[in-house]
Parts: structure tokens; C-alpha cells; sequence
């Protein structure tokens, strides 16, 4: 993994370039030193400097703390035969999950804590104030993850994402969407955090129980981010994170331009949908399905041959024939 390709750099980045260079080439991006000069960057210099900074503006405001046993070795995971997890989930405050970081720190085999996704606007809100990022060109509230040595599997999220490190160091190997069946993701239903993972253990790759894993490390680009870096992750991108420090907090800015023709549905709902759709449904019967998906979903010019007040569900839909359509959906569902 080592030899992966490097994620390309950006200097002196603002709005306008961001969008227009960054954006504009769907690649990841390091944005080198866009946080250097924030308040809480700089309170990071030192593992007590953010536990301080933090505790100082803590509303109290509580969520789940993930922690695991010093033998999991920072990996948030199933457990051996996936029956469950290797950690729990304990009640915290932003004060009390920096308290265990710095209780553990130093230890030669530290229990693993983790603080995941917190709602910055809740328990930090002064954090919004105190520390922006001008990016995006739209208002996104953080969230914040706070940790010690945390290994977080290759995953992908359905938003655009700005990561920026404030404390400790981080390594991200992130992949392109295609590489999805060589990462050889968990179940649907039952994840560590919420979106199915790769199954693989990147410090001790099982080529033979996974193939293809080495096709998906050519493909790979790594990034290794110091504090007041960020780095852009396009939509969908797959990505591995290990955070390297005893007492590591990133804060990190999702966002999805698209307009869907029915907000509030995902195209994993239809994904989902399709599973169970597909289930009863024989090889010979799946392979004719295939090509049709793949020209009336993924090919753009599917509908040109028809007048665009002709195209049905293909062309510009308004809100009555919406409405019908969510009706005979809800009808399906529900026999």
C-alpha cells in the first residue's frame, strides 16, 4: 500500500478555485494548510491544548462514546463470526470522551475510544463561530470526531465531504466507485456505524478469501494529513481512515448539490428495492434485466428518441405525475 499513489495537493485554495479546479476534476484533493490558522488548530499543538479548548465550550449535550478493548487494536469492527460488534456504545459529553483520550494516552495497550459524527451545533457550538471554512459557498454545519488510535473500514458516503484535521495525524486510502466489488463490503443491514463497510482488514489482507483486493490497491491514492489539512472526498468514494495520535479530532463538512425529483428518497432505497425485487428471479432472467438498467438508469440519451412531453417517468416529471408515482410505489409496498 505504500507505493499507492499520492492524492494530489492544493495550495492557497478559496471558493472559487475549489470549485472550479478542485470540484471540477472528481478527484480527491489534500487542501494543504486551509485550516492552519484556526483557533482550534492551533489549541491542537498539544493533546491537553484540545482537550482544554474542547471543555471549555462543551454544552454537555450527550451521545454515544464507541469503546473497545485494547486487543481490537483501534479497528471498530464485527465481532470474529459477525454475530455483533467488538465494542460498545457508552453514554458521553465532548468533556468526557476528551478525559478517557487523555487517561489513555501513552499506555502501550490503550483501550480505543471514538467519537463519531457529533453534531458540532449541539455540543461545540462555538466551534462554528470560532473556526470556518469558506468553501463550499453554502452553510454546512460540522461534525465532529474525536479519538485516539482509530482504524475506520473503507466505507463511502452519499455526500460530497470536506475532512479537515484539527488534532493528531491521519492517513486516508481512498478508492474510485468502481473498485466496489473488489472491496467486498458487509452486509446492508447490520453495520458498525451505520453504512456497510469492506470486510477486509487492511494491515492483514486475506488475497485469497477476498480476490481482487489487489486490483482495488492499484487503484488506490493515500493521503497522509497533518493538522490544519483537509481533504476533499468526492461522492461515493470509498475510504479507509487511521488516525495516528493518541488524541486525534477532525471535523468534517458533508453536502449534496443534487436536486432529486423526490426528495428525501436515496438512491439506496431503490438499491435496496431492487434486492428484494431480484431475489426470486433466475440467473438467465437477472442477465436480461441488466442491460436494461443499464441504458434506461445510466445512459443519459435513454429518452432522446421521444418528444420530452412524451417521455413519461424518463423526461421532466411534475408534481401531479409525482405524486401518482409515489401512490402506485406505496401500493406495491404495501401488498
Amino acid at each position: 500500500m505504500e507505493s499507492a499513489a499520492k492524492v494530489r495537493g492544493y495550495h492557497d485554495v478559496d471558493a472559487r478555485r475549489f470549485r472550479a479546479e478542485v470540484m471540477a476534476a472528481s478527484r480527491p484533493a489534500v487542501l494543504r494548510g486551509v485550516a492552519a490558522d484556526w483557533p482550534a488548530v492551533r489549541a491542537g499543538a498539544t493533546a491537553q491544548g484540545i482537550a482544554d479548548y474542547l471543555k471549555a465550550r462543551d454544552t454537555g449535550a450527550g451521545f454515544d462514546m464507541l469503546a473497545g478493548q485494547p486487543e481490537i487494536k483501534g479497528r471498530f469492527f464485527y465481532n470474529a463470526d459477525m454475530t455483533g460488534l467488538n465494542f460498545e456504545r457508552r453514554p458521553a459529553t465532548v468533556s468526557s470522551i476528551a478525559d478517557a483520550l487523555l487517561g489513555a494516552a501513552g499506555l502501550a495497550e490503550p483501550p480505543t475510544f471514538a467519537a463519531q459524527a457529533i453534531e458540532a451545533r449541539a455540543s461545540v457550538p462555538a466551534f462554528l463561530d470560532e473556526n470556518r471554512l469558506d468553501l463550499i459557498g453554502k452553510p454546512v454545519s460540522p461534525r465532529l470526531w474525536i479519538g485516539n488510535r482509530v482504524i475506520v473500514s473503507a466505507h463511502h458516503d452519499m455526500f460530497s465531504n470536506i475532512a479537515v484535521v484539527v488534532a493528531g495525524r491521519r492517513r486516508f486510502t481512498l478508492f474510485p466507485p468502481d473498485q466496489v466489488a473488489n472491496l467486498h463490503i458487509g452486509p446492508f443491514e447490520f453495520t458498525p456505524a451505520g453504512t456497510p463497510v469492506s470486510l477486509i482488514d487492511f494491515d492483514n489482507p486475506d488475497f485469497d478469501r477476498f480476490p481482487g483486493f489487489d486490483k482495488a490497491l492499484e487503484a488506490a491514492q493515500i493521503a497522509d494529513l497533518e493538522p490544519g489539512d483537509a481533504i476533499y472526498i468526492p461522492y461515493m468514494w470509498w475510504h479507509h481512515v487511521r488516525s495516528l495520535d493518541d488524541f486525534n479530532m477532525l471535523a468534517n463538512y458533508w453536502w449534496n448539490d443534487a436536486k432529486p425529483a423526490q426528495p428525501g428518497l436515496q438512491p439506496v432505497d431503490a438499491l435496496v428495492h431492487a434486492f428484494l425485487a431480484f431475489s426470486g428471479l433466475s440467473e438467465e432472467q437477472r442477465d436480461a434485466w441488466a442491460p436494461m438498467f443499464a441504458y434506461m438508469i445510466f445512459n443519459k440519451d435513454a429518452a432522446l428518441h421521444m418528444p420530452p412531453d412524451k417521455s413519461g417517468i424518463r423526461g421532466q416529471l411534475s408534481d401531479e405525475t409525482k405524486r401518482h408515482i409515489r401512490q402506485q410505489m406505496g401500493a406495491l409496498m404495501t401488498r
